[in-house]
């Protein structure tokens, strides 16, 4: 059949959308691009808030419209699956426990008429599974791949959805990991990035237990000509010998980011975060002395229930006296089934914009500042697969996580380059490529 791949979310979903890509053509099916008149479409879903649900629901209509029997998957799915089966179109609803089974399933869930099937275990927060087997994958579409070493989350936070549909964390023993990693290694990948629901936690679970550092340490001489990035890492979870190893090794990209969501301890208390704001004071100074040049972005929620006017203050200084690069800024929105939903004090909406426009404002000039600072550096880059739409120059991402432009053929597309920075324009920078 002619497979299409529809992927929303974060990261862990690309990884497992890439993974699936690589399952259809072991299993004969032929992979294609949604315009490409698929039979069949793969919607990887996400259901971090409302409006997630509703970019499910709106793209398996859209998948439906357009001819093709839809598969959803994925969080929303896994969530919500009686009503992913309701929707026109859907031959199958598969559970992110059950992913890895998605193609033996196909088959007569495929043909006209037929009932759609559910395949959603419930999620146990009281029990941990293991991982879900899907094996990384090199996409010649991109210059990096995703590696997926851990699972689930044995937190709580107030405003948060995920561990009721990705349960309890689980870890890739390390064996696989690196085994993993070496396929992409002798793929030609030029960038690995770990992946996972709550990267900090990495081997707890395991016996003997491990640790996030530990298996960095193991993964970096394995790496070749590639180098490793980091997903979120929460901040009370960087531990020193994580710190060690980002100021010693060039194979480890000098990029950590922090999902801090609030810089006021009352409310970080609200949300049941792990973390306080000494653990941000002392740990985003201590990264800027230790990595030169590091990339450290963070997460912030605005207008979560009981955000006074002096919290937001509170953690407007807060961010803007830390040598951050950049802030992904969220507005609250009440999430069904989370404790946050039901607390008192909650936000007006037009606090809630004007909060965050505020903390958008910070977070531009922290990145068009953090750009300047590189100028006459020279970076490392993994030059993108595609050019710069407007201007025509390549495009590379360096290891701290800036975005640079510079003149090249095309034979260097998919490569790993070195590029002397230049100057700054807004938030990126351009220079010369030197290696």
């Amino acid at each position: 059949m002619r497979v299409a791949f529809s992927t929303l979310g974060c990261r862990l979903n690309q990884f497992e959308s890439d993974a699936l890509e690589q399952m259809a053509r072991a299993a004969g099916h032929t992979v294609v691009d949604a315009e490409a008149a698929p039979e069949v479409v793969v919607v990887n879903t996400c259901t971090i808030t409302h409006e997630a649900d509703a970019d499910a629901r709106q793209h398996v209509r859209r998948a439906a419209r357009a001819g093709a029997r839809v598969v959803v998957t994925g969080c929303w799915a896994t969530a919500a699956p009686a009503e992913a089966a309701a929707l026109p179109g859907v031959a199958l609803v598969v559970g992110n426990r059950e992913k890895e089974r998605l193609f033996d399933m196909l088959g007569e869930t495929c043909s006209e008429g037929h009932v759609p099937e559910i395949h959603v275990a419930p999620v146990d927060l009281l029990r941990r599974v293991r991982v879900a087997r899907l094996r990384p994958a090199a996409d010649p579409r991109r210059s990096r791949a995703y590696l997926k070493i851990q699972d689930g989350c044995d937190y709580r936070c107030s405003f948060c959805v995920v561990p009721q549909v990705r349960g309890r964390s689980a870890s890739v023993p390390p064996p696989e990991v690196r085994a993993q990693l070496q396929e992409l290694v002798v793929a030609g990948v030029p960038e690995v990035v770990l992946t996972g629901v709550h990267l900090g936690i990495y081997g707890r679970d395991l016996r003997p237990r491990s640790s996030l550092s530990a298996l960095v340490a193991e993964l970096l001489p394995l790496l070749g000509p590639a180098r490793l990035r980091l997903g979120s890492v929460d901040p009370h979870e960087v531990d020193e010998r994580l710190v060690t190893l980002l100021a010693s090794d060039p194979r480890l990209c000098p990029y950590l980011h922090l999902p801090v969501q609030s810089g006021d301890d009352d409310t970080l208390r609200r949300m049941r975060r792990a973390h306080t704001t000494a653990d941000l004071r002392a740990l985003v100074p201590r990264l800027a002395e230790a990595v030169p040049g590091i990339g450290v972005g963070t997460d912030v929620i605005v207008g979560f229930p009981g955000e006074s006017d002096e919290a937001f203050a509170a953690t407007h200084a807060l961010l803007a006296a830390l040598p951050l690069a950049y802030l992904h800024v969220f507005a609250y929105s009440p999430r069904a089934g989370t404790d946050a939903a039901s607390l008192s004090g909650q936000v007006d909406a037009e606090v809630k914009q004007r909060r965050g426009a505020a903390l958008r404002a910070l977070s531009a000039a922290k990145q068009r500042a953090f750009a300047a600072a590189q100028i006459g550096r020279t970076l490392p880059v993994v030059i993108h697969r595609t050019r710069h739409r407007r201007t025509g120059l390549l495009v590379g991402r360096a290891g701290n996580g800036l975005t640079v432009l510079a003149a090249g053929d095309d034979a260097l597309l998919g490569r790993s380059g070195a590029v002397e920075v230049e100057r700054a324009e807004g938030t990126h920078a351009v220079g010369r490529l030197v290696a």
